[in-house]
């Protein structure tokens, strides 16, 4: 993925467990070296979540956000609930943290999806600037090429973005005037 961003010339955010950046913290700092943005998707991913108390969703946030400055070098700005489900007692915990709840406004179901080319169709159908991509770097789903969806999906996608004048940036880009340094 971040050779094909690379080569286009685009940017994107990378929300990210905080377990798996303890894992894996030369992969976080090859993201942030290429110019990407890595944020927090909680510490576990855990199908639970949204049922968190609120003394929980800080456990869970807060190990995250040390996990991935630990491999980034910065805490993140960002923050996105797994699977997209949140609840009211997210919201006072995002802020005590100094995060900024997204979300996305297009899906293409790539962790669902058996065959990149309705991916592709469902992120580019009336794609224009301001709309956040959900797309999964580590999908369990194989294409029939047996890759991760998203690499049959991303070099079509890139291309469409360049087509058509668009160009990804990182959600610290695009909200800089709000976030400021």
């Amino acid at each position: 993925m971040l050779d094909l961003l690379d080569t286009s010339g685009q940017k994107g955010s990378f929300y990210v467990v905080g377990e798996r950046a303890e894992k894996h913290p030369l992969v976080i700092q090859d993201i942030v070296k290429r110019g990407h943005a890595v944020e927090n998707h909680s510490h576990h991913h855990a199908n639970s979540f949204a049922f968190y108390p609120s003394s929980r969703l800080h456990v869970e946030l807060d190990a995250a956000q040390q996990a991935i400055a630990n491999s980034s070098g910065s805490l993140p700005r960002f923050f996105r609930a797994p699977m997209g489900f949140r609840t009211p007692f997210l919201d006072p915990v995002i802020a005590r943290l100094g995060l900024r709840y997204t979300s996305w406004t297009r899906r293409g179901f790539d962790s669902m999806a058996k065959a990149p080319a309705p991916v592709l169709q469902r992120l580019v159908r009336n794609l224009s600037t301001g709309d956040i991509l959900l797309l999964h770097d580590g999908s369990m789903l194989k294409s029939p090429r047996e890759r991760p969806i998203v690499l049959d999906v991303l070099p079509d996608l890139l291309k469409t973005l360049s087509d058509r004048g668009l160009k990804s940036v990182t959600l610290r880009h695009a909200f800089r005037d709000v976030l400021g340094p």
